[in-house]
């Protein structure tokens, strides 16, 4: 199958060097050389900065801190749903979980025991429940948010590679989300359990936690795990969980016990917007 030239290159580039570097150019305190790259990257990709908690673009010393920029209050209020959108985006896929398999693309599955760093009994829970696919370009608010309440279970983080996770790199590079580093947070309430995944990418310097602060760097090549079950730290829908110094991908596992069901207006490639409805328990 032929690939598209940006997607055949992402093959050949040194991903993780690139990815490294972006990193520490955007932590760099470059004065009015880092407002000039803010102003340029405003006007490129058309970031609305009248949502900005701070919409001054020269009080931003470095990159990092105008990307993970904070919103004003009352710009995403909450709907009333089980389930809201955890970021601003749109949808890449949702659906069933199938046989353990996720539907990334048109001719493209992965596995949910895969996505999880190979933990099978994870991968369990969630065999026949359901997925969403959210992707966050480069002009969306940036910060990661609870789609409901949930008491923090466990923290994973599994290496991987750092392809792109744009459409196009979804549509054409096999098992991307099972295969890019990811940050794998899973959660509990009175519905049962269900798991929120960072999916890293080319150029994302970082995720972080609000819980843990930044996971990577450093970058070690080995999966870590941390147990939070005996802290009974609870977060509530809507407070925020964790952010991406540079965009990514978020998806979202839910056991069929939760039976739940998405907006019917929740499609591919719409537009989302942090605090939506995504999604409402079936009645009983």
């Amino acid at each position: 199958m032929f690939k598209p030239f940006s997607v055949m290159l992402q093959y050949l580039l040194p991903r993780t060097g690139l990815t490294e570097l972006a990193g520490k150019l955007a932590h760099l305190h470059g004065g009015k050389y880092t407002t000039a790259v803010i102003r340029w990257f405003i006007k490129r990709y058309q970031v609305n900065m009248q949502e900005a908690a701070n919409p001054d673009i020269a009080s931003y010393t470095t990159f990092n801190a105008f990307f993970t920029r904070a919103l004003k209050p009352g710009v995403r209020p909450l709907a009333d749903a089980t389930q809201i959108c955890p970021v601003d985006g749109a949808i890449s896929q949702l659906g069933r979980i199938t046989q353990g398999q996720i539907f990334q693309a048109k001719g493209h599955q992965y596995s949910t025991r895969a996505l999880l760093g190979g933990n099978t009994e994870m991968a369990q829970t969630y065999e026949n429940g359901q997925f969403a696919t959210i992707y966050l370009s480069p002009r969306d608010y940036h910060r990661i948010h609870m789609p409901c309440d949930g008491k923090l279970l466990s923290m994973t983080y599994v290496p991987g590679d750092l392809f792109s996770v744009n459409p196009t790199t979804a549509a054409n590079v096999p098992g991307l989300f099972a295969r890019n580093e990811r940050v794998i947070c899973e959660f509990e309430n009175t519905e049962g359990k269900f798991v929120l995944v960072m999916v890293g990418a080319t150029i994302v310097g970082s995720m972080g936690t609000t819980w843990h602060g930044i996971i990577n760097p450093p970058r070690s090549g080995d999966i870590r795990t941390w147990d939070y079950r005996k802290y009974n730290r609870i977060l509530k829908q809507g407070d925020e969980m964790g952010r991406f110094l540079l965009g990514s991908t978020v998806v979202l596992l839910y056991p069929a016990s939760a039976s739940l069901e998405f907006q019917s207006d929740w499609q591919p490639a719409r537009q989302v917007r942090l605090g939506e409805a995504m999604a409402q328990k079936k009645p009983a």
